[in-house]
């Protein structure tokens, strides 16, 4: 009982602050003269932390190293478990824009702030609109913008870090950026995939900055070797608060992994 209470206060100030944030949001459009939104995209996030102190049972964790100047670009990417993970990295003290699915900007509300914001829309059945979302991310770097990725694609059904794909492993490589690892554990039981019921008992969310990885000794066909080393430092991490092994958190782990 106490967690349908829960979550029906946090759904409903989620609801509440995010149809009060729209005219915030279009203020902050209209005013940002920054070629890539940044300031417009940045009112978002403040949005994101805000919904973050909405449930009471989430204490957060965040740990850097933090990126020295916001306007280094880089390409960020991080495990993916629940719908909470990206109000939880908004924490982060910068603006990158986000690579979110088309389902979400199709919303009423929340997808007119992403909108706004200057967030990458992706259609993922659509060949098209993947490439778009590389020429878009493209043009974010090179006004000085880092970009967000999910690179498993979708929520972990199990709290596993699951196969990545390479294609933000490659942008990274061919814009000469460096890929900026974000481990994130604790999403998982707080609010699994496919459940709209918050765990009602204290959870502990931990998020890790890892240090950034150079691309510039990586050519664009070892963009898998990349990706490769970023996701295993990502598991790492991970199996290091869980305090077990690597096989534990990796959702490929046996002869999926050698696929």
């Amino acid at each position: 009982m106490r967690s349908v209470l829960v979550s029906l206060w946090v759904w409903f100030a989620i609801g509440a602050l995010i149809v009060l944030w729209v005219p915030i949001m279009a203020a902050a459009r209209l005013l940002d003269r920054d070629p890539a939104h940044y300031w417009a995209g940045y009112t978002l996030r403040i949005l994101g932390r805000l919904l973050t102190y909405i449930n009471p049972y989430w204490e957060i964790e965040l740990e850097g190293p933090f990126p020295d100047d916001p306007r280094n670009p880089y390409v960020v990417v991080s495990n993916h478990s629940s719908q909470a993970d990206p109000p939880i990295i908004s924490r982060v003290p910068w603006e990158m824009k986000w690579v979110a699915k088309k389902e979400l900007f199709d919303l009423p509300f929340a997808g007119w702030l992403l909108r706004l914001s200057g967030d990458i829309c992706v259609d993922r059945t659509s060949k098209k609109s993947r490439a778009q979302v590389l020429s878009t991310a493209h043009d974010y770097l090179a006004e000085a913008c880092s970009v967000m990725f999910f690179p498993e694609g979708t929520r972990s059904r199990d709290g596993r870090v699951h196969r990545f794909s390479d294609g933000a492993f490659r942008l990274a490589i061919e814009e000469n950026v460096p890929v900026l690892p974000i481990a994130i554990d604790g999403t998982h039981e707080a609010l699994p995939k496919h459940s709209i019921w918050f765990n009602s008992t204290p959870e502990t969310i931990r998020v890790q900055v890892l240090d950034p990885v150079d691309t510039s000794e990586y050519t664009p066909d070892q963009a898998r070797v990349l990706q490769r080393h970023v996701r295993a430092r990502i598991i790492q991490q991970i199996a290091d608060w869980r305090g077990t092994d690597l096989d534990a958190v990796d959702g490929r782990s046996g002869t999926e992994a050698a696929a």
